[in-house]
């Protein structure tokens, strides 16, 4: 009489076998986590859809690069986020709803994840130059509520000129379009775009709609509030959102 087939191992022994050896569970674990994440990943890479093509969006100025990596040196992205979502009351307060666009050039970006203070994404140009230096200075000046604290500091401190052209070198190898003539410029165009008598024939011809002028207050000094402000102003003012239905997709 022949042997009986062994019986075939359970599905619960195998399980079993994960639970009771950590690294196997462990390897297991990341393969798994690897797997999802390549799915949702890899399609980024050839799906030229994921980001809509919008006339206006341009690389950020030197003064405002500068600017914005004072806004991510500050961490203010823990509590203003840049990201209006097609929610009705989102659009009716903030204003247009965000497009994947806006922030093709934004290494990181800064969508943020929490609204502690309002979203940023339609600031610029909403207050004037003097409200933002008030602001910056003191939040509960202009807004009694507020809890942000103060940043009196980038007032009076000199902007670091010298790291701009090396910043936007290693933007330009992230995929953000720095020309050599760009770089070659980006002292001489930071300091015309933040000195309002100075030549910005340049300035605007590379960085369409930049804003000429002095920002902080103190045109003696170019400080970190006036490459700041200079971002903050330039925030959400790059697409002419009367070309887009901002009805669209609201839910």
């Amino acid at each position: 009489m022949a042997e009986a087939a062994a019986p075939k191992k359970s599905l619960w022994a195998k399980h079993a076998f994960l639970e009771r050896n950590s690294i196997w569970l462990m390897i297991g674990i990341l393969l798994v986590v690897a797997i999802g994440g390549l799915v949702e990943i890899v399609p980024l890479f050839y799906l030229k859809s994921t980001i809509e093509k919008v006339s206006g969006v341009r690389p950020w100025s030197p003064l405002e690069l500068a600017g914005r990596n004072i806004y991510v040196r500050e961490g203010c992205y823990n509590c203003h986020s840049q990201m209006i979502r097609p929610l009705r009351d989102e659009v009716e307060r903030y204003g247009h709803y965000s497009l994947a666009a806006e922030s093709m050039y934004d290494r990181p970006f800064q969508w943020g994840s929490k609204r502690t203070g309002p979203d940023l994404a339609r600031v610029g140009n909403k207050y004037s130059d003097e409200w933002q230096r008030q602001h910056l200075a003191d939040p509960r000046s202009v807004v009694p509520g507020s809890i942000m604290p103060g940043y009196p500091f980038l007032a009076q401190t000199p902007l670091k000129t010298y790291e701009i052209a090396d910043d936007m070198k290693v933007n330009a190898v992230l995929g953000v379009p720095y020309s050599e003539a760009m770089i070659a410029e980006a002292l001489a165009d930071l300091k015309a775009q933040a000195t309002p008598d100075a030549d910005g024939d340049g300035l605007t011809e590379r960085y369409p709609g930049a804003q000429q002028r002095d920002f902080d207050g103190n045109p003696k000094v170019i400080s970190e509030a006036d490459a700041l402000i200079a971002y903050l102003q330039a925030l959400g003012t790059m697409v002419d959102f009367k070309l887009y239905d901002d009805k669209a997709n609201i839910r």
